[in-house]
């Protein structure tokens, strides 16, 4: 199968950059899988898992919060605020993470915006305990194309 240059970028960190087959991400308008030659594109990413897949086979899933996604003439890009591996991901951090964003909601009582950014936190912990394989509620790896 024909390969995409793919490079995912957060403020910390260049994540991956290489070759891959194909690339399916959660954006707001619903899930989108790029492959080689794919048209010019780009669309805003919820928080959720990014799935890469490469020529040899292998299939890796990385968490990300939200962030953004473009395809362009040379390379397709993701930019995110936050993306780690599956794989690398501390999920007795993320699990402290969700109870304290738990905390945070039920303490922002009649304060929106403390409740809003609780509920952030909520989801990317939430997010990172799925793609690890910790959370119950399995994930559902998209077939390749």
């Amino acid at each position: 199968m024909k390969t995409f240059r793919l490079q995912i970028i957060t403020p910390d960190k260049i994540l991956y950059d290489g070759d891959a087959v194909q690339l399916t991400a959660r954006t707001t308008e619903g899930d989108v899988g790029i492959l080689a030659g794919h048209t010019r594109y780009a669309a805003i990413l919820k928080t959720g898992a990014l799935y890469v897949y490469f020529e040899n086979g292998e299939t890796r899933t990385a968490a990300v919060a939200g962030g953004a996604l473009k395809v362009s003439d040379e390379k397709t890009t993701v930019i995110t605020t936050a993306a780690e591996w599956a794989e690398e991901i501390d999920a007795d951090w993320a699990e402290r993470s969700r109870q304290d964003a738990l905390a945070k909601i039920a303490a922002s009582h009649n304060m929106p915006d403390r409740q809003e950014r609780a509920n952030l936190k909520l989801q990317r912990a939430l997010n990172r305990l799925r793609v690890s394989g910790k959370d119950p509620r399995p994930l559902q790896t998209p077939k390749k194309k």
